[in-house]
């Protein structure tokens, strides 16, 4: 299966538009916004929990890395609220689910195949720090490595981005709204700038928080490949 699997190309998804996708486990369903391969896939989506809904335990052999977006995700490792950033690295294993239910925004196959680092972040126990060269916009870091950066970002009303992007990126709208070229963004939309490409946004009247990575398309190649051998 391939969605949106063009990585040469811009894409914007206004992902609460999609229908939601049954999954093969009961109660949970999904909204695919861009995917290479069948059930093992490096994929991006947005999947949905309904209360009480769990997954069987099983192993990410390419990684998993997700924000919660509604209700509470829930593993053996803890409760995640809203905001929450988990990265569950290749290899590592758990039984996921949410009693209450919840939605989440999951990426999986994107990782350094060695790359062995948890991340569990409750950003609603983190302080955002201004950002040092853009007005308006403060930055809560949530990974960096070699290969890639992750950040939530909150702003204000009229703040602009202007980056270029040599390894690519991703922009999911947390809350708010924004403008990026043509194309407006509101809560749940998703961006992705292709290695090479620029990002150009600018927060709409109510501000926005945004969900932003980069630098991890310039691996795009290689993630696909190794989903192919698995």
């Amino acid at each position: 299966m391939k969605i949106n699997a063009e990585f040469d190309q811009r894409v914007v998804v206004h992902s609460a538009e999609l229908e939601w996708l049954a999954s093969p486990m009961a109660g949970v369903a999904r909204r695919p916004l861009d995917r290479v391969g069948g059930e093992v896939a490096r994929a991006t989506s947005i999947v949905r929990y309904a209360p009480g809904s769990h997954f069987s335990p099983h192993v990410h052999t390419g990684g998993e890395e997700f924000v919660v977006l509604e209700g509470v995700f829930q593993d053996e490792h803890g409760d995640f609220p809203v905001g929450s950033y988990i990265r569950n690295p290749p290899q590592s294993s758990h039984t996921p689910g949410s009693e209450p239910g919840c939605v989440i925004f999951v990426k999986l196959w994107q990782f350094d195949p060695e790359d062995r680092t948890h991340v569990r972040l409750r950003t609603d126990h983190m302080q955002a720090v201004p950002h040092r060269d853009l007005p308006g916009v403060s930055v809560t870091p949530l990974y960096t490595d070699p290969l890639e950066s992750v950040s939530i970002q909150d702003w204000e009303a009229g703040a602009e981005l202007n980056l270029e992007v040599p390894g690519g990126a991703e922009l999911l709208v947390l809350d708010g709204s924004l403008t990026e070229r043509d194309d407006r963004l509101v809560q749940f939309s998703w961006l992705r700038v292709p290695s090479g490409g620029r990002v150009q946004a600018k927060a709409g009247s109510e501000g926005a928080r945004v969900w932003l990575k980069t630098g991890h398309l310039a691996d795009v190649d290689q993630q696909v490949e190794r989903v192919s051998q698995a």
